[in-house]
């Protein structure tokens, strides 16, 4: 084995969030007369999605302009008549006379501002009788047909309109392994790099081809799962991400020098550890490896193996502990394929290495 620069991975699991989803519910009550959107194609802000039969709505409305322009009439007359006793007055009208007039006009200003907020209101409702999304998204399918009775702001959805590009994805990180990486840059073992690339792996296995940022780093820590939740962002204009989906998020930190392992030539025991074989006097030793994630197909091992050990990638069946092993220079293919080495020829040449998918790591094939 030998150490070299890799990029230092950070993988999570994530659940994909719509960037904003709002249920809509009608602000007056009524009987629905159109369902006007198709489920599943796209809206913008404004577009109209139901209608609610408006002629209640509109007799309202045409009731409190005629209450309006009666209540500017009484004003205007109410007016008049302080002006004609302001100037009668001391020739038969009495200023008690004049202050009564007064008075009249100012409950006829208030009649009139109750008239025209009352013709606001109606009109507003008139309005809310054209229901429409207030956001950008897909709506789904609609929860009522024509004809039925709606209650204003009822607890039942007419529908959902779901904005999905961008897309969040939610992350719960241990709070134990930030504080790794924390200490593995204060300690210079980890270089960050200019700007942290978030890469996506969709559920069929598939590399998503979009990049990602950070838009809300975790500031708490869960007292019962000891992580903290991060949230995500990443472009989603094929809308190949749904809400819900459960993905895989892989974060490039920076770079760091470990030795890279090979994942075909390890396994896991039933308590969850990494293990490996080695090459030691001739004979098989299991070692467990700590890693910090993957690159390739290879772990990025911190410790467990060390510079110079003699990775065993093949024959691993039935292998034991302390069996006797003849080892062989092979090469790994980046798709992990082992294949033996080719004889070191010319000025300088050193012993075999593994291929790009061991990342120069020293790797031998088992020849008992």
């Amino acid at each position: 084995m030998k150490r070299e620069e890799v990029p230092y991975v950070v993988t999570v699991p994530g659940r994909a969030v719509a960037y904003e989803q709002v249920d809509i519910r009608p602000r007056v009550g009524g009987i629905v007369s159109e369902v006007v959107y198709t489920a599943g194609r796209p809206v913008k802000v404004g577009d109209l999605l139901f209608r609610i039969e408006d002629e209640t709505y509109a007799a309202e409305v045409a009731a409190d302009e005629a209450a309006v322009k009666s209540a500017e009439a009484q004003l205007s007359a109410k007016k008049a008549q302080v002006e004609r006793y302001t100037r009668l007055e001391g020739t038969g009208v009495t200023r008690a006379d004049v202050q009564t007039a007064e008075v009249e006009v100012a409950e006829a200003e208030a009649t009139l501002g109750t008239a025209r907020a009352d013709l606001r209101l109606s009109r507003l409702n008139l309005e809310r009788t054209e229901i429409t999304s207030p956001i950008e998204g897909v709506p789904s399918v609609p929860n009522v047909s024509v004809g039925a009775v709606v209650t204003a702001n009822q607890s039942d959805a007419l529908t959902t309109v779901t904005r999905i590009d961008p897309i969040y994805v939610d992350v719960a990180e241990s709070s134990a392994r930030i504080g790794r990486v924390r200490a593995s840059i204060d300690s210079g073992t980890l270089t960050m790099g200019e700007h942290l690339d978030l890469h996506l792996t969709l559920e069929n296995g598939e590399a998503y081809d979009r990049v990602g940022e950070i838009v809300s780093p975790g500031v708490l820590v869960s007292t019962t799962t000891g992580t903290t939740d991060i949230r995500v962002r990443f472009p989603n204009p094929d809308r190949l991400i749904m809400p819900g989906q459960f993905l895989r998020v892989d974060a490039v930190l920076g770079t760091t020098e470990a030795n890279l392992v090979p994942q075909g030539a390890t396994s896991r025991t039933a308590e969850g550890l990494l293990t490996a074989f080695v090459a030691r006097d001739g004979k098989a030793a299991r070692v467990t490896l700590t890693t910090t994630g993957s690159y390739k197909n290879a772990w990025i091992v911190t410790d467990g193996i060390a510079v110079g050990d003699e990775l065993i990638v093949d024959g691993l069946t039935n292998l034991l502990p302390g069996a006797e092993v003849t080892t062989v220079p092979v090469t790994i293919s980046d798709d992990g394929v082992v294949s033996d080495a080719l004889p070191a020829t010319g000025e300088g040449a050193s012993s075999p290495v593994a291929g790009p998918g061991a990342a120069g790591a020293s790797a031998t094939r088992s020849g008992r």
